[in-house]
């Protein structure tokens, strides 16, 4: 299975995982899937990361060559993704989780978020 990680999912696989939970931990660990990260999630990182804010210290450039070494995909951000972004029900108002459910829902990816607000948007999420 495809393995689409929301950006806080992708920072506790990364760097802290035993704040994952157990589940989203076992999918994360099954040599059976495909783990796929966003550019998205790095332009969020990146943009959190220069503003200080708490919770996003990693250096994204240093969080993307782990994670391609470590077997990651990285997912680009294409036009077909803006326009299903644009169409979605405005449930949400962060645009970087906006594009991720729309990257999930083009791709056929599974998406694996600890974000309720996400799991609202009906689609190939799932919700820890």
């Amino acid at each position: 299975m495809k393995l689409l990680l929301d950006t806080r999912v992708l920072l506790w696989a990364a760097g802290d995982p035993a704040r994952l939970p157990a589940a989203a931990r076992a999918m994360i660990e099954d040599p059976g899937n495909q783990l796929v990260f966003s550019a998205a999630s790095l332009w969020e990182i990146a943009i959190r990361h220069t503003l200080g804010r708490s919770g996003f210290r990693a250096d994204p450039s240093l969080l993307r060559r782990g994670l391609l070494d470590n077997g990651y995909t990285e997912l680009a951000i294409t036009g077909r993704h803006a326009v299903a972004a644009a169409g979605l029900p405005p449930l949400h108002k962060d645009p970087f989780d906006r594009m991720l459910i729309a990257q999930a829902t083009v791709d056929g990816l599974a998406l694996l978020t600890v974000d309720p607000l996400l799991a609202r948007y009906s689609g190939p999420i799932q919700m820890f």
